[in-house]
């Protein structure tokens, strides 16, 4: 029996999606809010590009940096969710071995891209606040290509790894993965090697990838921060911070949640496992929902266009 089931899953054809383990019975209730959430990424997305592309005065390089943060958080989400829905709907749990790991590569890919892209967004704060006279020289509409164009290479390069070292190992204990979506560490606990290399490389993309990353973003506040509190007036140090608010909810609301599953991971052993699954979409499905949410209320340009849009289409 133990012979023929090595033989069954060691190159599986599809692998299991479970959803939400444990709360099968509530998996239409569980999908009225992820539904919800789909929803309000997609649509938040896609009027922020739609405002910037529209009004002149946002080709600037911060919203060149919103628009390919809009465009990243759309596709992570269409990475996750059509698969889930279609989970929770219609117990649609089979996803093919190929299609598992391109879905674990994109889900990987943009996360970095998304780490990648607030850094660039962090250089463009740093610059209009301790340099403003020397913003539109420095960052200017090559450079702004370039950054973009290096965050995508960095983030296809760093990530690549995944899928050809989980191709490569035997599966022959199951190919139930007990989530709703092929994440990288839950696959390579499917296989049955010795699979270091892809935790020993997923703890460098962790550490070194993203952890440099926010290393970079707290370096730049430090010296904006700096900056802003050598201002003279009260009036000048809130209205020059209030510039920074909407990127620094942007911010905590991609890294706060990536702590807390980090956390859970080593230390919540005791976790049921639903909590972690629930808390892992949290991760991974929050930023794209509440970032345009954040632009659109915290900077006044986007909201004042926005405000502006929907009156005339009243009109």
């Amino acid at each position: 029996m133990s012979d023929s089931n090595t033989t069954e899953f060691t190159n599986p054809s599809t692998f299991i999606l479970l959803g939400i383990p444990g709360l099968e019975v509530a998996h239409v209730w569980i999908s009225i809010p992820f539904s919800t959430m789909y929803v309000i990424a997609v649509l938040g997305n896609f009027t922020v590009l739609c405002i910037v592309k529209r009004e002149p005065s946002l080709h600037a390089p911060m919203y060149y940096f919103l628009c390919m943060l809009a465009v990243t958080d759309l596709v992570l989400s269409t990475s996750i969710l059509p698969k889930m829905l279609s989970i929770f709907w219609f117990n649609s749990r089979e996803i093919d071995f190929s299609a598992c790991l391109t879905q674990m590569y994109f889900i990987h890919c943009f996360s970095v891209m998304v780490s990648g892209i607030l850094v660039a967004m962090a250089l463009d704060r740093y610059v209009a606040i301790c340099h403003p006279l020397r913003h539109s020289t420095i960052l200017t509409n090559p450079l702004v290509a370039k950054i973009g164009l290096a965050v995508v290479l960095r983030s296809g390069m760093v990530i690549l790894p995944y899928p050809i070292l989980a191709r490569q190992w035997p599966y022959c204990r199951t190919n139930v993965i007990p989530q709703p979506y092929c994440a990288h560490i839950a696959v390579v606990n499917l296989a049955c090697a010795d699979t270091r290399v892809s935790s020993y490389y997923g703890l460098f993309v962790l550490f070194y990838v993203t952890g440099l990353d926010g290393i970079f973003i707290a370096v730049s506040y430090t010296q904006i921060l700096r900056t802003i509190f050598s201002l003279p007036t009260k009036d000048a140090r809130l209205k020059t911070l209030g510039t920074c608010g909407s990127h620094i909810f942007v911010i905590l609301a991609f890294y706060i949640p990536s702590l807390i599953m980090s956390l859970m991971d080593r230390f919540a052993q005791n976790v049921p496992l639903h909590f972690h699954v629930l808390i892992g979409n949290a991760y991974l499905l929050l930023p794209p929902v509440l970032n345009p949410i954040i632009y659109g209320v915290k900077t006044k340009e986007i909201r004042v266009r926005l405000l502006r849009l929907f009156t005339h289409t009243g009109a």
